[in-house]
């Protein structure tokens, strides 16, 4: 069954918009901040976060490194992230706005 989803995945090349929301709802889980998150975007490994609470934003700024390792587990750990997608890939960097 888990090979007929992934083969249903690629040929309606749904990989791309299902990684990215599995990136969104990693970065939920990691950061804790999904109430204060107001804006994501997500694009050649970076993912870009608006939030509505500067305090939080100078305190994860400092957590970026440690946030990003701990995104990719999760991502690692979700079983519709598909890891071979070039165009939605891993985590590499974190930007706060």
């Amino acid at each position: 069954m888990e090979e007929v989803v992934e083969l249903f995945i690629k040929d309606l090349r749904l990989a791309a918009g299902l990684n990215t929301q599995c990136v969104f709802r990693a970065w939920d889980k990691a950061s804790g901040a999904e109430r204060y998150t107001v804006r994501r975007f997500f694009r050649g490994g970076k993912l870009y976060i608006t939030l509505n609470s500067s305090a939080l934003r100078s305190m994860l700024f400092l957590q970026r490194a440690a946030l990003t390792d701990k995104i990719n587990i999760l991502l690692r750990q979700d079983p519709l992230f598909t890891t071979d997608d070039p165009k939605v890939p891993f985590v590499k960097e974190i930007i706060l706005k």
